[in-house]
């Protein structure tokens, strides 16, 4: 089984937490793609869908999904995403497509996060994977050096403007083993939007693609 078709594996596996007549939190990336292409075949089912990026939203308005603003939701049931690295605390990086804020918002309506992953993004430690940090452009340099001084080596995305306009800091070097206190660091640090570190608030569902099919973890 390819990396493809386990991604596949893991996004149509995420239909089973979709409650008919819901509106669904959506977020971004390769692997969620799929979960979006399995939600088109319910489409009668759902009420629609609030999403984490503007390619997200256009996927599921290609489909015929109704795409929510997210303050005309008061709660989601579930928010199915992705990650780019997890550890079995289900402590997660996310952000390697610059949609860590929004991603990080609809996840906070949401009742429960519903991960899915292939298994090449699971991790005993966070940290070979970059750590994503949005940042208001004219604050940059200061949050590399405050990121500098927590150990971090952090690289500038040249060419990169998130949804929000704002810039993003991939921070290198990291060997994250309390992930929950940097998450909090990260953001108390003037200038910076959030971090991708998603473990204040981790996954309550994971999903992993594996050569064996969909494998499920409650």
């Amino acid at each position: 089984m390819t990396q493809d078709e386990m991604k596949k594996a893991a996004g149509w596996a995420a239909l089973k937490y979709v409650e008919k007549g819901s509106i669904v939190g959506v977020g971004t990336g390769s692997t969620v793609n799929h979960f979006i292409d399995a939600l088109g075949s319910i489409k009668d089912d759902i009420k629609g869908a609030v999403s984490s990026s503007i390619a997200s939203t256009e996927k599921l308005k290609g489909l015929g999904i109704e795409v929510f603003d997210c303050n005309d939701v008061m709660s989601l049931d579930i928010y199915v995403d992705g990650a780019d690295e997890i550890n079995a605390q289900r402590e997660m990086i996310k952000g390697g497509g610059a949609a860590l804020t929004r991603e990080k918002i609809v996840a906070a309506i949401a009742e429960k996060f519903v991960c899915i992953v292939d298994d090449t993004k699971a991790v005993d430690v966070l940290g070979t994977f970059p750590l994503p940090v949005e940042v208001i452009p004219m604050a940059r340099s200061y949050v590399a050096r405050e990121l500098v001084k927590l150990g971090g080596d952090p690289v500038y995305r040249q060419g990169v403007v998130t949804d929000n306009g704002n810039v993003i800091l991939d921070v290198h070097g990291l060997h994250i083993t309390h992930a929950k206190d940097l998450e909090a660091k990260i953001n108390g640090i003037a200038g910076v939007v959030t971090n991708g570190l998603f473990a204040i608030s981790g996954a309550d569902v994971v999903i992993t693609g594996t050569p064996a099919g969909a494998k499920i973890e409650e």
